[in-house]
């Protein structure tokens, strides 16, 4: 239908009485003007806000999703030291916040030398993310055995301290801020005990060891593990506390050994573990928001929930267990931290095709 243009014409003398006048009329259309605006200017304020939320919703309130990875117990062998520069390279093109590797950078028969301990941080340094490394036995702990040089392994571990847990900002040719436990002047010995958080998740790193956390095998390795034990109980603790204070989403501790949560408490290869364990229980149920724990040690990647409560001897909801590949898989773990997932973490697997096994072929570096 075509539309029909009519124009009015006001006069004044053609208007009948009782009609408002013309004076009135303009005074009228200013009022409902300035009405309109007022009532437009709220509806554009209330649609912001609308979909400002929605979008705070969609980033989980303004905190976005963000991914790193997760290495440890490599490289151990000269075909892996060439396979991990494919890992490195891999990891290197992703979109990436930071790296952990949970410990082990050589194997636990292979000389604990300087030289070893240098080409380890100058490979480290060559990844683009920042890089946190968490110490391992295989540093310092099993230094003594002949095949590893005969090394005192307190030696070694100050050693390893002084070389790789420096300032206050991780390795890496893109640094990350942490917070040390050397900080601290009561624990002034542990600058590899760290803390930072990211996107509103609490990561921590604890110094704790395979060979049994170092305890039970001589007086001196005991005197160590007791200092060092306590120094660890007290850097969980702290991070619980500052988790729950600043409304941390999560946490995700990282140690290197295999705490033995399986076997009985006084077994020989759990007794190192056992103040860790239960003091990892009470926390994280007093938490109430996700707790992953990342080790290495045990060379066999797996994700499950092996944290019982002590008296109702059921798995602990909040609690999942990631165990990173190790030699002889020369692969990585992506970790997905997104505030909209009700578990926070996600994991998936990063196989690094160039290290893909001919499996029809027998094969000897394991």
């Amino acid at each position: 239908m075509r539309a029909t243009l009519v124009r009015y014409s006001l006069d004044q003398r053609s208007i009948a009485p009782g009609t408002p006048s013309l004076e009135e009329c303009n005074l009228c259309t200013k009022k409902n003007y300035f009405f309109s605006v007022v009532l437009l200017a709220a509806f554009l304020v209330g649609l912001a806000s609308l979909v400002n939320a929605q979008s705070a919703g969609r980033e989980g309130l303004a905190t976005p999703k963000f991914e790193f990875a997760l290495i440890g117990d490599l490289p151990y062998t000269s075909k892996q030291e060439a396979q991990f520069l494919n890992l490195r390279d891999d990891i290197n093109q992703a979109k990436l916040a930071f790296v952990i590797h949970d410990g082990d950078f050589k194997s636990g028969s292979t000389p604990c030398s300087d030289a070893v301990f240098n080409q380890r941080k100058a490979l480290f340094q060559t990844f683009e993310h920042p890089f946190v490394f968490i110490p391992g036995d295989n540093e310092w702990t099993d230094c003594h055995r002949a095949n590893n040089g005969s090394y005192d392994p307190l030696e070694r571990l100050a050693k390893l301290r002084a070389l790789f847990f420096q300032g206050n900002e991780s390795l890496g040719k893109k640094t990350l801020q942490l917070t040390r436990q050397s900080d601290n002047p009561q624990f002034h010995k542990f600058p590899e005990n760290v803390r930072w958080s990211y996107g509103d998740v609490m990561f921590v790193g604890l110094h704790i060891v395979g060979s049994n956390n170092n305890f039970g095998r001589t007086p001196e390795a005991d005197a160590e593990y007791q200092e060092r034990n306590r120094a660890n109980l007290a850097w969980m603790k702290q991070a619980f506390e500052l988790a729950k204070s600043s409304g941390s989403r999560g946490m995700m501790l990282i140690i290197q050994a295999n705490p033995n949560f399986e076997l009985p408490s006084t077994d020989k290869e759990r007794t190192g573990f056992n103040d860790f364990l239960a003091a990892l229980e009470a926390e994280t149920l007093g938490f109430k928001k996700p707790v992953v724990l990342v080790h290495g040690d045990s060379h066999k990647f797996q994700i499950n929930k092996p944290l019982l409560g002590a008296k109702s001897k059921r798995r602990i909801e909040n609690f999942t267990r990631v165990e990173t590949f190790g030699s002889p898989d020369v692969h990585w773990l992506r970790a997905i931290a997104d505030p909209r997932n009700p578990n926070l973490f996600h994991f998936e697997q990063e196989i690094v095709e160039e290290n893909l096994i001919n499996h029809a072929l027998k094969q000897t570096d394991r």
